[in-house]
């Protein structure tokens, strides 16, 4: 049994139960995710060598993951090119409430620049920086300020962003920041997530390794494309903004993020204008 992905709204329904039993999240369109035995604690340690420090790449089911002290040290340094972040990015998420599961190990413990912040939660989860990269750019054009997912139901504002507030009459955005968190599924992590980017990101890629580990089996009790399968990374993408496994919608998106990972479009010209 399980919910629906941290952002997609339209799911909703189907996975109210789950929703109920639920503990912490699931991905880009409702979020909440179930508590696991057998997720790493907080406590894990990487053993030296296995993660190349050159380039945070995806590391295998069941690699043991690297702490937050092993990936701030490795993080390479990296212009601002979102300067709006400055505040976002200079907020760690280490105040937050603790969670379970793998969300035991969320700490959003991390300050830099924008590209930064993306090394050091693609290194802790083990996801490729790159796909991360692209991830983020399709979810927020790398602005943590970023809003979506419109409601007209007060109860699903994200905190002070309230119905009209940011600039749409009688509608309020449900989801928030570089991964677009979505307040209804997953309210025990708000505000950090509005307040801190690093947090953002630390939170949406344990939902993102919690799927590729095969712990979201409920995926197989619901519509799907395919059944459900370990391993399978862009499977994981693509549930984020449906909820759903490789379904059309969720297909589409994970070929749009595939899309601006093939151009690199964090480095192309109209990306760094902003």
């Amino acid at each position: 049994m399980g919910v629906t992905s941290p952002r997609r709204k339209e799911l909703v329904a189907a996975c109210l139960a789950a929703v109920v039993l639920a503990v912490s999240a699931c991905g880009s369109s409702s979020q909440k995710a179930i508590p696991f035995e057998d997720a790493p604690s907080a406590s894990d340690v990487i053993t030296v060598g296995t993660v190349d420090p050159s380039h945070f790449g995806t590391l295998p089911v069941g690699a043991t993951l690297p702490t937050d002290e092993y990936c701030s040290a490795h993080v390479r340094p990296t212009p601002e090119v979102r300067k709006a972040n400055a505040t976002f990015n200079l907020t760690s998420g280490a105040t937050a409430p603790p969670q379970t599961g793998y969300f035991a190990r969320v700490t959003g413990n991390f300050t830099g620049t924008t590209d930064e912040i993306i090394q050091w939660a693609s290194c802790k989860w083990g996801i490729d920086e790159d796909i991360v990269r692209a991830q983020v750019a399709k979810e927020s054009w790398w602005y943590q300020k970023t809003v979506s997912d419109w409601s007209t139901d007060p109860t699903h504002c994200v905190p002070n962003h309230g119905i009209g507030v940011d600039g749409k009459k009688r509608q309020c955005p449900e989801s928030i920041g570089l991964l677009q968190l979505r307040f209804p599924y997953i309210p025990d992590a708000f505000p950090t997530v509005t307040v801190s980017s690093a947090y953002n990101m630390d939170y949406a890629l344990a939902y993102r390794r919690q799927c590729f580990e095969g712990l979201d089996t409920w995926l197989n009790t619901v519509e799907r494309g395919s059944d459900y399968a370990t391993g399978d990374l862009w499977g994981c993408i693509g549930t984020w903004f449906a909820g759903r496994w490789h379904t059309a919608a969720a297909d589409q998106y994970m070929n749009a993020v595939r899309d601006y990972l093939s151009q690199r479009v964090w480095e192309t010209h109209d990306f760094l204008k902003g």
